[in-house]
């Protein structure tokens, strides 16, 4: 038989049922035990905020004029996170790779976040130039990310986004549209829920 994942009031409920005048939890409900266990010392672990880089990848914005990094930086402070600075970069294979690269290796920034140059028209490059940087890649980042664009934003188009994430050392990178419904789905769906997670894990293993 298939079971399905518990709730913690499931739990509650089973844990209450006696069996032969004792208390007996189902295999199925101590593996939840532990997993929800697991998941809340992971939380519980992870810094209290993180500094963040913002990179903004345009052809024609500028610092003035750019409405996605600014959008992320106020997601980021509202959310409890640092950020050290934004810039933007042209929409170039090299110009991106040296500015994720030295931001990666700053002593001052923890996670890099970019937005634009996602998509598949020639200009766009920073799925290239940020893959070719990892030292280890977070697939379900863009997955997740494609499947939640399907389901609640755009649809069948979600499959022309290339959201990327990974770490590079001990920097956590994430790489998003630049439209700023993609920009908000993907930082409060994803980013922001998770990244004192991520970056538990980076120091982990350091």
């Amino acid at each position: 038989m298939r079971h399905t994942s518990a709730s913690p009031g499931e739990l509650v409920i089973a844990a209450s049922i006696p069996y032969h005048g004792k208390y007996k939890l189902h295999s199925r409900y101590k593996k939840e035990l532990v997993r929800i266990s697991s998941f809340e010392e992971h939380r519980s672990e992870a810094p209290d905020s993180v500094a963040c880089y913002i990179i903004t990848v345009s052809d024609t914005r500028t610092i003035d004029t750019d409405t996605g990094g600014p959008l992320i930086q106020s997601l980021l402070e509202a959310a409890g996170y640092t950020v050290t600075g934004r810039t933007i970069v042209k929409d170039d294979y090299e110009d991106i790779r040296e500015l994720v690269y030295k931001s990666s290796v700053h002593s001052g920034i923890e996670a890099v976040l970019l937005t634009g140059g996602t998509g598949i028209s020639p200009r766009d490059t920073t799925y290239e130039a940020v893959a070719s940087l990892l030292d280890k890649s977070l697939p379900g980042f863009g997955e997740i990310f494609r499947l939640l664009s399907f389901t609640e934003d755009i649809g069948s188009a979600a499959m022309l986004s290339r959201a990327i994430a990974g770490t590079i050392g001990s920097t956590a990178v994430f790489s998003m549209p630049g439209s700023t419904g993609a920009i908000k789905l993907a930082m409060e769906r994803l980013i922001l829920p998770e990244l004192r997670h991520v970056m538990r894990e980076i120091y982990k293993r350091s």
